[in-house]
């Protein structure tokens, strides 16, 4: 059995979905902590992770170390060779999982697929890539399901509108609408209506419009009410998920595209594409490009540890308003 497994795409609720199947491997919850490490590419020492690699299972068969992003580390040809000659050497006592987000039409010629392809006895892949947006009313049905509970298909219908193809927000949403009817009944489109999104949504939008405004003390206020109705970690997600699709937005734009082809190429709602083709129209791509290195870097700071998330959200509102 392969000891070393790439998941990969562009669906990052599948993936961390995965990625806690793998944890869940361990029977024994008091010696699970002691046999699993999380490493961030970006930020790890090589040291970090030969110990990582090499270090003896306790009282179990294997060690599971979590590897996110490898590409932000090895970045060129060279270092990429030494990483791949030593992970093929890795120990039978551990288990070494990647995970990395690639775009679908970038898959083939990733350099940790192809080589994965290459060694398929060491190595398994699995890809996990966002529904289409003609299917996601499918994959909100299904998804219900593994939440052990129902939604009537028009509902799923109308949650896809508000959510796109936006996996983790549809997830959320979903267990807040099964608590809603206590899973007592189907999910029906007046639930959907009286329990989702479309207000965090447009708190989120005016809270990006704020920030592409400079005008810091309303992103502030807006900032603190959302916090109130939203875990700050949904919240996050909300906020990272807007400026992506600003930058994707901004780049159709400039390639002579509008808000219909902002709506096909994203796989959005029409009313999130007309929302959010305006908000990138008050950017320059070089600014959102920065904007976005900076959500990278309070993402990665957030789950070290360094700094807490809402600390984080008001710190960006400063740089980015000041």
């Amino acid at each position: 059995m392969p000891n070393i497994f790439i998941l990969y795409g562009n669906d990052e609720f599948a993936i961390t979905r995965r990625l806690k199947d793998f944890e869940s491997d361990f029977t024994d919850p008091t010696t699970a902590g002691m046999n699993t490490a999380h490493l961030e590419a970006r930020s790890m020492s090589e040291d970090e992770f030969n110990n990582a690699i090499n270090a003896m299972p306790f009282l179990a068969p294997k060690r599971l170390v979590i590897l996110s992003n490898p590409s932000a580390k090895y970045n060129n040809v060279g270092s990429r060779k030494k990483f791949e000659e030593y992970i093929s050497k890795a120990p039978d006592s551990v288990k070494l999982v990647m995970h990395e987000l690639i775009e679908p039409k970038e898959a083939e010629k990733h350099w940790l697929i192809k080589w994965a392809a290459k060694n398929e006895s060491l190595v398994k892949t699995q890809a996990f890539m966002l529904p289409k947006q003609r299917d996601m009313a499918g994959w909100i049905v299904n998804e219900a399901k593994k939440q052990d509970g129902k939604i009537e298909p028009a509902a799923a219908a109308k949650l896809a509108e508000m959510v796109g193809v936006d996996t983790r927000q549809a997830g959320m949403e979903i267990a807040k609408l099964l608590a809603y009817v206590n899973w007592a009944r189907p999910v029906q489109g007046s639930d959907v209506e009286a329990v989702c999104i479309v207000t965090s949504q447009q708190s989120v939008f005016d809270f990006v419009d704020a920030l592409s405004q400079g005008n810091g003390k309303v992103a502030q206020k807006l900032l603190h009410r959302l916090l109130e109705n939203e875990e700050a970690f949904s919240l996050w997600g909300m906020v990272v998920r807007q400026f992506r699709l600003i930058l994707q937005a901004r780049e159709i734009l400039d390639g002579r595209g509008n808000k219909d082809d902002v709506a096909r190429a994203l796989g959005v709602h029409p009313f999130v594409a007309e929302k959010t083709s305006g908000q990138a129209g008050r950017f320059a791509i070089e600014s959102l490009e920065n904007i976005y290195r900076k959500l990278l870097g309070i993402d990665e700071r957030v789950k070290t540890s360094q700094i807490t998330l809402d600390l984080a959200l008001d710190t960006l509102i400063v740089e980015l308003t000041k």
